[in-house]
């Protein structure tokens, strides 16, 4: 029996497409089962996200970043500054040294004068002192101004008689002043022991007091007037007796400079 063969699908022909191609549509690949997939992904192209808690402090960190490097930056700027400027000033002051070569002024007592001390009364004493000082500046290029508020006192030990000041004036380089100022203290209250002292010293014709002088001052280098410069001169003298006129059996003077 012959067997009957069913002839295979013709292909369709134009326009017999199960697609609708002529509506610009085409045919869709089915979409894949569901399933599991794994990714491999190499280790150097992974990156990782903070957690949500950290992100803010990760925020805050990016942000501090840059203004802790401008402020090291500004501090770094600020030490070299001062560095240089104390370089400057350094070599400033050598070139000065060495152009003006500044000698110390030298200070003495010339004169000194006492009166209004009782030594065999217990009542208090007012006495007045007139001092001679004597000034040198040897320098041949600076001059020296004495500006207001310059203190003198007298003490004898710790007990300071009376006080003063010395007058404004300006010393020219290469040159001797003498100035004079007078001194005086009120109701100054001795006691027994000291009183004892002071007639013993009278006896033997050595009285010691202590003349302590601050001196505010500029100085002149040229036309240039430096700031106020303090100037401390500590002088002992020794007189013979306590009524003018009065000699100076010994003096010896020595001086301090506050520069700022």
């Amino acid at each position: 029996m012959a067997e009957r063969v069913h002839p295979a699908d013709s292909p369709p022909q134009s326009g017999q497409f199960s697609g609708n191609f002529s509506s610009g549509e085409f045919p869709r690949k089915p979409a894949p089962p569901p399933a599991t997939y794994v990714i491999q992904v190499p280790k150097d192209q992974i990156y990782r996200v903070p957690p949500p808690e950290n992100a803010h402090r990760l925020q805050l960190l990016s942000r501090k970043k840059p203004n802790r490097s401008r402020c090291r930056c500004c501090f770094c700027y600020f030490l070299a500054a001062i560095l240089i400027l104390a370089v400057l000033a350094g070599i400033s002051a050598g070139v000065l040294w060495l152009v003006f070569r500044p000698e110390a002024p030298k200070y003495s007592v010339e004169g000194f004068s006492v009166s209004g001390i009782n030594l065999t009364s217990t009542s208090p004493i007012s006495p007045k002192f007139n001092v001679t000082v004597r000034s040198r500046n040897g320098n041949g290029k600076i001059g020296i101004y004495y500006e207001k508020g310059s203190t003198v006192d007298v003490f004898y030990k710790d007990v300071d008689l009376c006080n003063g000041a010395l007058p404004v004036f300006y010393q020219p380089a290469n040159n001797v002043t003498v100035v004079k100022t007078a001194l005086s203290g009120s109701r100054i209250q001795l006691t027994g022991g000291v009183r004892k002292e002071m007639r013993v010293e009278l006896n033997k014709k050595t009285m010691p007091f202590k003349v302590r002088i601050k001196a505010p001052v500029k100085i002149k280098v040229g036309s240039v007037k430096t700031w106020t410069i303090t100037v401390k001169v500590n002088c002992d003298v020794t007189v013979d007796k306590l009524t003018a006129p009065s000699r100076i059996v010994s003096r010896q003077c020595s001086h301090d400079v506050d520069l700022w």
